[in-house]
């Protein structure tokens, strides 16, 4: 690895540091182990976890796997150098982060559920079979997947609809790989920037609206520098993009019964968790659980509906995964959709919270927040943000300036919040989008294939913080 990487590495890692919770330290003075041989050996240790998780592509070992094998060593190796005066503090600020995951976590395997019913039930199949029947030419349907991934994803995790809009992508694309590149590398560009607007579209907004810093509607605002980040790359690509049209296909998928009352439950889910975090100020994963008894009711109901079928056609079907279907009535069990969720992100999330948690804890924040905050400025420190997350993933990056909580503007949280969703985007491994339609795309969509129009997606990240701070200069 060079030096120059590993030094980012080195810095991006001080970076990551939980502040001393304010509850706590009425009472306690603040532990500093940023220069003991505990701190330098923590820090080797997420930098050594994080390098694992940064060649999972090549090395196939699943990125929860070292950051949680990290997690229980760095906060083994605090344990031993906190005094015992000090360790009701050591476990108050443990709770605290595992408290912070646990929110985040049952909201997003709520969310999760309902994407896998959603999928279950031939709703993404439904829409790739129609677009690939209406033989659009290629470079309409370049702007076609592009702008459906900007639209999807703010519902729909960023991830769920770039592999549901590469789908597309192959099917009509298979005699034309440089189709298939550009039609991946807008599709990326395009599923992150359409989830930097909204509170569901990515992790990072999520915890910035449940940490209550910006509201639920205060969001949209960036919906026009989303616009933007799109747009630029797209418009660059456009004249690259072949201009004829594949061979158009006769399949027809029909969504299975259910499917557009799962989507009217979804949306009802949203508005709960919504209405409960604004208007009677409860997390909104409690309303995201409440609305998981809606899919869970629903199932119920399409259970007796199918049993109801077969006592009057006397006639009842198991396929291979034990599901009972009956003609067109198919039931489902909920927590088969819950056992689908993506568990691996969802540990991944827990390692570096308590990573991170424990980097704190040993004081390294401090040192970041000076530099970035202090030294920097806030525009400038949220800006290299956007760039570092390029390198390394934007959920520990985020957390990290979330936790730091420095003393900003709703503007500047807002730009922090764009340039953490969308700065993913400059290279393919930057985002979870980005990884999955390498694999998914593999000898089409490469490194390298998207590393050449990053000058585009540059230039777009750079116009969409210009284009927010002037739009939205009341809020700075």
């Amino acid at each position: 690895m060079p030096f120059l990487f590993v030094k980012i590495l080195l810095f991006i890692s001080i970076s990551l540091g939980l502040p001393t919770l304010a509850f706590a330290a009425k009472s306690h003075a603040p532990i500093d182990l940023t220069t003991s041989p505990v701190g330098y050996l923590a820090l080797g240790l997420f930098i050594l976890a994080y390098a694992f998780v940064m060649t999972e592509e090549f090395t196939h070992l699943r990125k929860s796997k070292p950051v949680i094998l990290a997690a229980g060593l760095i906060w083994l190796i605090i344990s031993l150098a906190t005094p015992a005066n000090q360790a009701e503090f050591m476990e108050a600020a443990l709770r605290h982060n595992i408290l912070e995951y646990a929110e985040l976590m049952l909201f997003l395997l709520v969310a999760m559920t309902y994407i896998n019913t959603m999928e279950e039930r031939l709703v993404f199949e439904a829409l790739r079979s129609w677009l690939v029947r209406k033989g659009f030419t290629y470079r309409q349907l370049f702007w076609i997947t592009g702008t459906l991934a900007f639209l999807i994803s703010p519902v729909a995790d960023n991830l769920t609809t770039a592999l549901l809009m590469c789908a597309v992508v192959l099917a009509v694309g298979a005699d034309s790989p440089k189709f298939v590149s550009l039609a991946c590398i807008n599709i990326v560009v395009a599923a992150n920037a359409g989830g930097a607007f909204s509170p569901f579209g990515d992790i990072t907004t999520l915890m910035v609206w449940q940490k209550g810093i910006v509201d639920f509607f205060t969001f949209f605002s960036l919906f026009i520098p989303s616009v933007v980040n799109f747009i630029i790359p797209a418009g660059l690509m456009h004249f690259a993009v072949p201009q004829v049209s594949p061979h158009p296909s006769n399949e027809v998928v029909k969504m299975k019964q259910g499917a557009k009352h799962i989507m009217v439950l979804f949306f009802l889910t949203i508005c709960t968790a919504v209405s409960f975090h604004n208007f009677l100020h409860l997390p909104p994963m409690l309303g995201m659980m409440t609305g998981l008894s809606y899919l869970q009711f629903f199932g119920f109901y399409l259970k007796k509906q199918a049993h109801a079928h077969h006592a009057s056609a006397n006639h009842l079907t198991h396929n291979h995964h034990n599901d009972e279907e009956v003609g067109e009535i198919v039931a489902f069990d909920v927590f088969r959709k819950i056992s689908r969720a993506e568990w691996d992100t969802l540990l991944f999330f827990y390692g570096v919270v308590v990573c991170v948690g424990g980097l704190g804890f040993i004081g390294y924040l401090a040192v970041a927040s000076e530099v970035m905050y202090a030294q920097w400025g806030p525009t400038f420190a949220n800006t290299m943000v956007g760039v570092i997350s390029a390198i390394v993933d934007n959920i520990p990056v985020m957390f990290a300036v979330l936790t730091m909580q420095p003393e900003m503007s709703e503007g500047q949280w807002l730009l922090v919040t764009l340039t953490a969703g969308v700065g993913g985007s400059l290279l393919s491994i930057g985002s979870a989008a980005g990884v999955a339609l390498m694999g998914q795309a593999k000898g089409k969509y490469t490194f390298f294939s998207h590393l050449k129009w990053t000058p585009a997606i540059a230039l777009g990240y750079a116009a969409s913080i210009l284009v927010h701070m002037w739009i939205n200069s009341s809020r700075f």
